[in-house]
């Protein structure tokens, strides 16, 4: 395995009432529609078409990681790196979109725009996997998997498909695209003033110019942009997307879902979705000042909801290491191994920076590979690496493993 080195809107208003405090500052509260639901002049402002063809093309393609018999490096490549026209999915409006996942990878304006080095250095990861499971695992998947041999892991009635370093390929491909395409975008550019504020777009959005032949401003779109890559996918209810009974989205909503069930961390999916929903009723209503005090809440709680994940995924594993049973925690540790790398695209409120250096993770993920990987890594190494991860974090280790 490559070592990863690293005009008017409805139901929205701006109510003001007095302050109690000494210094007699009005307090602003903008109201919310109930859901994320916004309309000019009775047609929908709300539009992240991009984002939803990205994550159907990255649920695709991760499905083609299972394909033994049929798919090719080339076909998978070709997925990641679409273009307009080629015959790479089973959709014509994918095939016909000039949208592609490498593009956005890695691909943020606060994170990656005077870094293209990094940034391309992140793509060909993605890129390593696919010629890791086409070249190594595909050749081998009927044959057992061993210390530096690719193959099948039988586990009961479930049989689970490894490299050499015993990492099934399409859950480090999927869990660190949670980080490097979706919180990238998400926390790292359509959040970030940057591109929100971007030109024109406060002026514009204070006077309501929408974009040429669209109901929405700059600014709409791109606070939709950052919403699409967490919730988009969602076919049934995009407006609401934690009632629907059936989650599409493989990726952050389904794992914002997850770390809800934990009990030290119920209402973060709500948090999230409350989130999203008042900064933009906040930019309809022109108080930016609210809206940005969402986009803290919103990187504080997506980047929550990684690390967790990844302690919950390195604590199972670790587990299973500790009662013998080394080969039942390969999926786990697949899983936490791609939140970990995941961390790196996190962004601290507080700082502006990722929960976790470059190098800091860079050496987590050797430590984890070193070698012949899940094959010989030591609980005490996961133990350390989890409480380095919990200590960036405001909770503890035993609060995120549940």
């Amino acid at each position: 395995m490559t070592n990863f080195k690293i005009l008017s809107l409805l139901g929205i208003g701006l109510l003001m009432t007095s302050c109690t405090s000494d210094d007699d500052t009005p307090s602003i509260t903008v109201e919310e529609p109930s859901t994320y639901s916004f309309t000019r002049n009775g047609e929908s402002t709300v539009n992240f078409g991009g984002q939803n063809t990205r994550i159907l093309m990255a649920n695709e393609l991760i499905a083609k990681f299972g394909d033994f018999e049929n798919a090719t490096e080339e076909q998978l490549l070709n997925m990641y790196n679409h273009q307009k026209g080629a015959i790479d999915f089973s959709s014509t409006d994918l095939n016909n979109s000039s949208k592609n996942i490498r593009s956005k990878v890695a691909a943020s304006k606060e994170y990656f725009a005077d870094n293209s080095v990094e940034s391309e250095a992140i793509k060909n990861h993605f890129a390593e996997w696919i010629g890791n499971q086409t070249n190594n695992v595909f050749p081998n998947y009927n044959n057992p998997a061993s210390a530096g041999v690719a193959g099948q892991v039988v586990l009961g009635d479930k049989t689970r498909y490894v490299n050499e370093k015993g990492i099934e390929n399409n859950q480090m491909f999927a869990k660190s695209l949670i980080g490097a395409l979706m919180a990238d975008q998400a926390l790292n550019n359509y959040l970030s003033t940057s591109v929100l504020d971007a030109g024109d777009n406060r002026a514009n959005n204070d006077n309501n110019v929408t974009l040429e032949g669209k109901p929405y401003t700059m600014m709409e779109h791109k606070w939709d942009e950052a919403y699409g890559y967490i919730y988009g996918g969602e076919v049934e209810n995009e407006a609401d997307p934690n009632a629907s009974d059936k989650v599409h989205n493989k990726f952050l909503h389904k794992y914002s879902l997850r770390v809800d069930q934990n009990t030290n961390f119920t209402g973060i999916a709500d948090d999230i979705f409350q989130a999203f929903k008042k900064g933009r009723a906040a930019i309809v209503a022109k108080e930016y000042s609210v809206r940005d005090e969402q986009i803290s809440i919103l990187r504080k709680k997506i980047s929550t909801v990684i690390a967790v994940r990844a302690l919950h995924y390195i604590q199972s594993g670790k587990s299973k290491i500790e009662q013998g049973t080394r080969t039942a925690a390969f999926h786990d540790l697949s899983e936490g191994v791609g939140f970990m790398y995941s961390l790196q695209f996190t962004q601290n409120p507080e700082t502006g920076n990722p929960y976790m250096s470059a190098e800091e993770l860079n050496n987590a993920l050797d430590m984890v590979l070193a070698n012949d990987g899940l094959w010989t890594v030591e609980a005490s190494t996961l133990q350390e690496i989890s409480e380095l991860i919990a200590s960036k974090f405001d909770f503890t280790l035993a609060e995120a493993a549940l």
